[in-house]
C-alpha cells in the first residue's frame, strides 16, 4: 500500500548525509532581529555597472529569448577567454576549453559529478566554503579534510602529499579555493609551484575555485590554471568581479577532453544558462575589464578600517589579502562555541556574523566578518563589538 513515508526512505541515500545551509539558516534566523548589522553574506553591496545592464536590457529588446548553446554563447565564450588571457596569462580555447554554467556553484557541482566514481575521495583544505562538501557526496565521494589552520590557512605541500599518499588508491581530486572563503588568504606564485611540484607527481584533478581572482589586493592573482594547466579545472565568473551575484554566470575551463565531459553533466543539469544573462557578461568581459578596480580599493579601505578595529577590540585576525571576509579568532575571554558566540552576539550587541565552525575543521573558535557592507554598517558593528567585549571580557 502506498505511503509516503515509505518513499521518503526511498530517496538517495547519500542525501542523509547532507544538511541544508547553516550559513543561510542562521543568516535567515538573525534577520528577524531589530535594527541588526549583518556582516554575514558574501553579497557585493554594488550595483551590476550601467554598460552591462544595458547589455542585458538591448538582449531582451532585441528578442534574444532562446536556447543558447549549451556550452554558452560563441561571444561570451570569446570574451570570457580574451579577459583570461589578458587578466592571468591564461591560455583558454574558446571553442573547446570555456563552459558557461548558472554561477560558479553550478560550476562545483557539475565538475565534481563528472570526476567522482563512488568511492572516490576529495582532499579538502579547511576551513572552506562548504559547498564542495555535499557536491563531493552526492556523487558517492568522501571528502578528505586538512586543517590549515596552523599553516596560515594556507594548504603546504607537505600537508598535500600526506593526504595523497593516505588515500591513494581513491584520490581523484584536490579543492582550492583562493582567494579564499572564509578566511581572505591567497596564494603566491612560488607557493602554487610548490603545490604544483607534488600534484604533478600523480594523476588526480585541481578544481581551483577562483571566483575571487579580480578582489586580491597587496599583489595580482596568479592562477593554477597558468602554473599546471594539463591538470587544473578552474572556476571563475562575473558574480564578485562585477557585482553580478543575481545573474548567474560562471565559467569552466581546462583541457578539452574534461571540459567535455563535464558539459554532458551541465547539459543535463540546466540545459544552457539565461539568454540575457549571458549577454550582460559577455558586456562585462570585453569591456568591463577594469569594472572591479574601483570596487577593490573601496573593499580594501573596509578591510584596514575592520582590521584595526578589530584589533582593538582584541580579536586577530588571518592575513586577509583578497575577497572581502575576515576570519577572526574570538578572545579567549569570550564564549568559543562559535554558534553560541554568534548567537548572544547577534541578540546583544544586534551584530551579524557567520560562526567559523561552518566552514569545517579549524573554524571553530573564529567568526567569518563579511565587509561587503556599507562603511557606516562596518563603524556601527566595530563600535557595538567593542561595546560587547568590554561588557563580557
Amino acid at each position: 500500500m502506498f505511503s509516503m513515508s515509505h518513499l521518503e526512505n526511498r530517496m538517495k541515500t547519500s542525501l542523509a548525509q547532507i544538511q541544508p545551509s547553516d550559513i543561510l539558516a542562521f543568516n535567515q534566523e538573525i534577520s528577524t532581529i531589530d535594527g541588526i548589522v549583518k556582516l554575514t553574506l558574501g553579497e557585493p553591496d554594488f550595483n551590476t555597472p550601467e554598460h552591462v545592464k544595458q547589455a542585458a536590457i538591448d538582449s531582451i529588446n532585441q528578442n534574444e529569448s532562446h536556447y543558447t548553446d549549451s556550452r554558452g554563447t560563441a561571444g561570451l565564450r570569446r570574451a570570457a577567454a580574451s579577459f583570461l588571457a589578458t587578466k592571468y596569462h591564461l591560455d583558454y580555447d574558446p571553442d573547446s576549453q570555456i563552459l558557461v554554467t548558472v554561477g560558479a556553484s553550478e560550476g562545483i557541482y557539475s565538475s565534481l559529478t563528472a570526476m567522482l566514481n563512488p568511492g572516490d575521495t576529495v582532499i579538502i583544505p579547511t576551513p572552506i566554503f562548504p559547498q564542495y562538501i555535499p557536491a563531493t557526496l552526492l556523487s558517492g565521494g568522501k571528502p578528505i579534510f586538512v586543517d590549515t589552520s596552523a599553516d596560515g590557512f594556507i594548504l603546504t605541500p607537505e600537508k598535500l602529499q600526506a593526504a595523497i599518499e593516505a588515500n591513494r588508491d581513491t584520490v581523484k581530486a584536490v579543492v582550492l579555493n583562493f582567494p579564499t572563503n572564509p578566511t581572505g588568504v591567497t596564494y603566491s606564485r612560488a607557493e602554487l609551484t610548490a603545490l604544483a611540484e607534488v600534484l604533478k607527481q600523480y594523476d588526480i584533478f585541481v578544481l581551483a575555485d577562483e571566483i575571487y581572482s579580480e578582489l586580491t589586493y597587496e599583489s595580482a592573482h596568479v592562477s593554477m590554471g597558468e602554473i599546471l594547466p594539463e591538470q587544473t579545472v578552474l572556476l571563475n565568473g562575473v558574480s564578485k568581479s562585477h557585482a553580478m551575484t543575481g545573474w548567474r554566470i560562471g565559467l569552466i575551463c581546462g583541457p578539452q577532453a574534461v571540459i567535455r565531459e563535464i558539459a554532458k553533466v551541465h547539459q543535463t543539469a540546466v540545459t544552457a544558462t539565461t539568454a540575457n544573462a549571458q549577454a550582460a557578461a559577455e558586456e562585462a568581459f570585453a569591456h568591463g575589464q577594469n569594472d572591479g578596480v574601483e570596487m577593490r580599493a573601496v573593499y580594501q579601505n573596509r578591510r584596514d578600517f575592520l582590521l584595526a578595529g578589530l584589533a582593538d577590540a582584541g580579536f586577530q585576525c588571518a592575513s586577509p589579502k583578497g575577497a572581502f571576509y575576515l576570519f577572526a579568532k574570538i578572545p579567549a575571554s569570550l564564549e568559543q562555541d562559535s554558534l553560541k558566540f554568534c548567537y548572544d552576539l547577534a541578540n546583544t550587541a544586534k551584530v551579524a556574523l557567520i560562526p567559523g565552525a561552518s566552514f569545517g575543521p579549524g573554524g571553530e573558535g573564529y567568526v567569518r566578518i563579511s565587509y561587503a557592507a556599507s562603511m557606516v554598517d562596518l563603524q556601527t558593528a566595530v563600535d557595538r563589538i567593542k561595546q560587547y567585549v568590554a561588557q563580557k571580557g
